[in-house]
C-alpha cells in the first residue's frame, strides 16, 4: 500500500475511525447499512428512496482528508484534532481512477470476507456484495478536489456501476465540465453567508459565492439532482432560516431536497453537543414548512436515518443498475 501523502499520525487516526486507506489519498469504509443488510435484511434510506441496494454499495472517497471547508458538524479528520498540519485543499501526485477503483473494491472485498463465518449472513447477498454495483463518492472530504473526478465517474460507469457524487459546491469550475454522475448532490448547510461562515468555516474566502454558482449550474444537469440540508438543532433550522433555504433551492431547481439530521459522530463530537442532533419529528416539521414555501411534495421519509425527501415528483426515480 502506498500512502505517502498520509503520514503515520494521519494514517493511524483514520484507521481508528474505521477508514481503510486506498493508495495515496483515497479510502473505503463499510457502511453500517451494508452490514445490516447482510445480517438482518435491513437497508438504508438510499435503497428506500432510490433503489440503491445497501449490500451492493461501495462507500468511498478519493480525497479522505482534503476539503475546502471545515464544517462544524463534519466527522472529517482535521489537523487540530491530532496536532498535525497538512495542505487540506490541494491533492498532489494523485492516483489514477482505475487504481483507486481496483483498490477500493479489493479493500471492500477484504473487509467482507469476515462475514463468511457468520451464520446470520444471507450467503447470496454476500456473494453479490463482493461485486458492488453502486459507488457513493462521499464518505469524507471534498471529491471535486481530486483532479480526475470526471474520469473516476467515467471509470465507474464503464464497469456498469452507478454513482452518487456528493459535493459541497465550492468547485463550480469542476462541476461545469464534469462527466455527469448518476445522481448529483450539493450540500447546503446554511441559509445565508453569515451562517455559512460560522457553520461551514470555509478555508477559501469566496466559497459562498462559489456555492451559489454551483447551485445555478445544477439545473443544467440532466441526471437527478439533490440539495441536501444537514440540520443542526440550534444552528441552522430556525424558522428564520426557511426563507434563505427556499431562495437557494429555487435557484437550483433540484429534483429532490433531502433534509437530514446532524448525527453526533466522529470529530464533530468535540465541537457540538448531543442536544444539537434533532429528532426525526423536528426534521419532518421543518421539512413540511420548507415544502410549503417551495412548492415541493413530502415524498418519503426514514425515521431511523432522520431524513425526509421532498420533490416535485410524485415518486422517486429508481437509479439502480442491474
Amino acid at each position: 500500500m502506498d500512502n505517502d501523502m498520509l503520514n503515520d499520525e494521519i494514517y493511524s487516526a483514520l484507521r481508528r475511525q474505521g477508514y481503510h486507506i486506498v493508495g495515496r489519498h483515497s479510502a473505503v469504509k463499510t457502511c453500517h447499512w451494508l452490514k445490516k443488510s447482510l445480517t438482518k435484511g435491513e437497508y438504508c434510506y438510499k435503497q428506500q428512496f432510490y433503489g440503491i441496494q445497501s449490500h451492493r454499495c461501495l462507500q468511498m472517497t478519493p480525497s479522505v482528508v482534503y476539503c475546502t471547508n471545515k464544517c462544524i458538524y463534519c466527522w472529517r479528520l482535521v489537523p487540530e484534532a491530532i496536532g498535525v498540519s497538512w495542505n487540506e485543499i490541494e491533492l498532489l501526485d494523485v492516483d489514477d481512477p482505475e487504481v483507486i477503483i481496483d483498490g477500493a473494491i479489493a479493500e471492500q472485498r477484504r473487509l467482507l470476507t469476515g462475514f463468511y463465518g457468520n451464520p446470520q449472513v444471507d450467503r447470496k447477498k454476500l456473494e453479490e456484495a463482493m461485486n458492488p454495483k453502486h459507488a457513493a463518492i462521499s464518505l469524507s472530504g471534498e471529491p471535486t478536489l481530486y483532479p480526475k473526478i470526471g474520469e473516476l465517474i467515467e471509470a465507474f460507469h464503464a464497469r456498469g456501476m452507478t454513482t452518487f457524487l456528493v459535493t459541497n459546491g465550492t468547485r463550480p469550475d469542476v462541476l461545469s465540465k464534469i462527466t455527469e454522475p448518476t445522481q448529483l448532490y450539493i450540500s447546503v448547510s446554511a441559509p445565508n453567508e453569515d451562517k455559512y461562515r460560522n457553520i461551514c468555516r470555509p478555508l477559501i474566502r469566496d466559497n459562498w459565492v462559489k456555492l451559489n454558482k454551483s447551485l445555478e449550474l445544477m439545473k443544467s444537469f440532466s441526471c437527478p439532482t439533490v440539495i441536501r440540508l444537514t440540520l443542526v438543532k440550534g444552528l441552522n433550522m430556525e424558522g428564520g432560516d426557511l426563507q434563505g433555504y427556499s431562495e437557494l433551492i429555487l435557484k437550483a431547481e433540484p429534483t429532490y431536497v433531502e433534509l437530514k439530521a446532524y448525527m453526533h459522530l466522529g470529530y464533530s463530537t468535540a465541537r457540538l453537543k448531543f442536544e444539537n442532533m434533532p429528532s426525526h419529528q423536528e426534521v419532518r416539521d421543518f421539512a413540511e414548512r420548507l415544502a410549503s414555501m417551495i412548492g415541493y411534495n413530502l415524498l418519503d421519509e426514514n425515521s431511523k436515518s432522520r431524513v425526509v425527501l421532498l420533490s416535485r415528483l410524485t415518486k422517486p426515480i429508481k437509479v439502480s443498475r442491474e
